[in-house]
């Protein structure tokens, strides 16, 4: 199943959680902290979004791979885990873009 590798980089991400920095990449961004995190899923968006434009398509796939990996950072920063994801995406699996949109009314969850 695709969503097996997901668990095991979330959960490699979680065995470097208090790690030597020095020696673990992960550890280093999740010392740095959210503002690191962050800053760091939006470059990689940025990358992407390049990517995409310029239709190279092994580059594409490189770029949302780093993406999504540092996105496994961010969800393990706050206590989330792909799982969390998936069940939202499930839950949204069958509804209109559009009506789950509305759905969310003035408070908004961000575009999708």
């Amino acid at each position: 199943m695709s969503s097996d590798i997901l668990d095991r980089l979330a959960q490699m991400i979680e065995s470097r959680k208090g790690a030597d920095p020095d020696t673990s990449y992960v550890a280093k961004m999740l010392a740095r902290g959210e503002d690191s995190i962050l800053k760091k899923i939006g470059e990689e968006a940025t990358e992407t979004v390049m990517a995409a434009k310029d239709g190279e398509r092994l580059r594409i796939v490189g770029e949302t791979a780093d993406l999504w990996f540092h996105c496994l950072i961010m969800l393990a920063h706050y206590g989330l885990s792909p799982s969390d994801v998936l069940a939202e995406l499930r839950r949204r699996e069958g509804i209109s873009g559009i009506d789950e949109k509305a759905s969310r009314g003035s408070a908004g969850r961000g575009a999708t």
